[in-house]
């Protein structure tokens, strides 16, 4: 182990695992969590599944069969503390994940969580201050949250093109954010923590700033909603520079999975998710392409994204490390949807708090 090595924060127990498969453990194997076994055994290269856990065995027993060498772990901690485990996938229910993540922290093994971190901004921000701790340790991140649109190419291509200031100054971000149906036990707080939690990060990844404050609008609802559900919402940020973002939230449409982003900004414009790439608009273009082909649901539009997501994990895990949003990205967010729900709850403008970092 070099000097260098060491400062880069490859700890010796990981020195050897760049030349060997990161052997992962998948915590919750419901339809998340299969299709990252699937994915990770199948499109992943360096990583195998060698354990998986889940509340429901026969579950847990289907999916690891479909994987030469997985076995079956009751417990999920049991799993976490396995000798023959370099790494953990967490994709159990939310209430799960401070327990997970942070016996993951303490093992000192990298852990990709699916959001949110946690359940509230208060045990998220203890996860920041337990992995801050070890970090100051060792040198070393070892949580890495879930939030894939990042590793999305047009989310990427859109954010280079908001740096490079092709376009200008952003202005104002529209987002829509649109399902075709969600379960009856949906309700309007789960739309904020569990649909507009993915535009939270997407405003804080574009545009490089917390987001200050939330309003929540309660448009007319559709017909179909389930009772007690204000769906569609309109979700109105405020960002720290004092740019806006707004998001339209729609749970029912009926029609399919439809996720849009558009930057306006002081020279021009550019969308994506009109699945035909980024769409840019200046002051010298003359017209933009659409298709009018629209994703059945959220595996197939972000379907890339996902592979883009867990091969850079695997490939940062095998160091000891990560790569891509972390700690305080799933803090954040919790912060900005515990503002959200009580936006929602109040329906006036609630400021975000956030912790010193």
């Amino acid at each position: 182990m070099t000097t260098a090595e060491t400062a880069a924060g490859v700890l010796p127990e990981f020195a050897d695992v760049p030349a060997a498969e990161l052997r992962v453990a998948v915590l919750g194997v419901g339809l998340m969590g299969a299709d990252h076994v699937a994915r990770l055994h199948s499109r992943i290269s360096g990583a195998r599944v060698v354990a998986v856990s889940d509340a429901f065995r026969e579950k847990a027993e289907q999916v690891a069969a479909a994987v030469p060498g997985c076995r079956v772990v009751d417990d999920p901690l049991a799993a976490i503390a396995d000798p023959g485990v370099d790494a953990v996938l967490i994709a159990t229910p939310g209430q799960f994940h401070e327990e997970q993540v942070l016996a993951c922290i303490e093992r000192g093994i990298p852990v990709l969580c699916e959001k949110p971190l946690t359940m509230t901004a208060e045990s998220s921000l203890a996860l920041v201050r337990a992995e801050d701790s070890h970090a100051a340790r060792t040198g070393r991140r070892l949580v890495q949250v879930g939030f894939m649109r990042r590793f999305d190419p047009e989310y990427a291509q859109l954010r280079e093109l908001i740096a490079g200031g092709e376009i200008g100054e952003p202005l104002v971000v529209h987002c829509a954010h649109r399902n075709a149906s969600v379960p009856p036990h949906f309700t309007s707080e789960m739309m904020v923590t569990d649909s507009v939690v993915h535009e939270v990060d997407v405003a804080r990844f574009l545009l490089d700033e917390e987001i200050a404050a939330v309003t929540v609008l309660r448009p007319k609802a559709t017909r179909h909603a389930q009772p007690g559900r204000s769906d569609p919402l309109l979700v109105l940020f405020e960002m720290a520079s004092g740019r806006i973002v707004d998001v339209e939230c729609f749970v029912g449409t009926g029609v399919a999975y439809e996720v849009r982003t558009e930057v306006v900004a002081e020279d021009g414009s550019a969308m994506i998710g009109l699945d035909a790439g980024l769409v840019r608009q200046t002051r010298s273009a003359t017209g933009a392409a659409r298709s009018t082909a629209i994703a059945p649901d959220f595996r197939q539009r972000f379907g890339r994204a996902y592979d883009i997501e867990l091969q850079r994990w695997v490939d940062a895990a095998r160091r000891g490390t990560i790569d891509g949003p972390g700690v305080w990205d799933g803090y954040a967010a919790s912060a900005v949807c515990t503002a959200g729900v009580e936006a929602l709850r109040s329906g006036q403008r609630t400021e975000v708090r956030l912790a010193q970092r």
